[in-house]
């Protein structure tokens, strides 16, 4: 599945349902959460954090796609065409880090 799909597939889900889109503002602050789950789970399982037993079972795939949906909705409320964006960005990272990663001594 590409980033174009996944939007038309998110926007299909809000229209069917979802009743409509919650506005950006709310949508901010959603991914904003989602993001701190990540975080949490990461910081307790791959970090100097211990876990906790109720962090045990939270899946980090399902919390990285709750972060997905969240853009993806974002980026339809908006009008951007994230596959346009991500290829676009992809370039740009490419043209101006190749050579600075290669030639970064701290990643030897």
């Amino acid at each position: 599945m590409n980033i174009e799909n996944a939007q038309k597939q998110v926007d299909h889900w809000i229209k069917n349902h979802g009743v409509r889109y919650f506005n950006e503002l709310t949508n901010m602050a959603q991914l904003t959460e989602e993001v701190g789950e990540v975080a949490r789970i990461i910081a307790r399982r791959y970090g100097e954090q211990s876990e906790k037993e109720s962090d045990k079972n939270k899946d980090l795939g399902e919390e990285l796609a709750d972060v997905v949906f969240v853009v993806l909705c974002l980026a339809n409320q908006t009008g951007i065409n994230l596959q346009d964006a991500f290829e676009k960005k992809l370039d740009v990272k490419t043209k101006r880090d190749h050579n600075r990663h290669q030639n970064n001594q701290k990643l030897k």
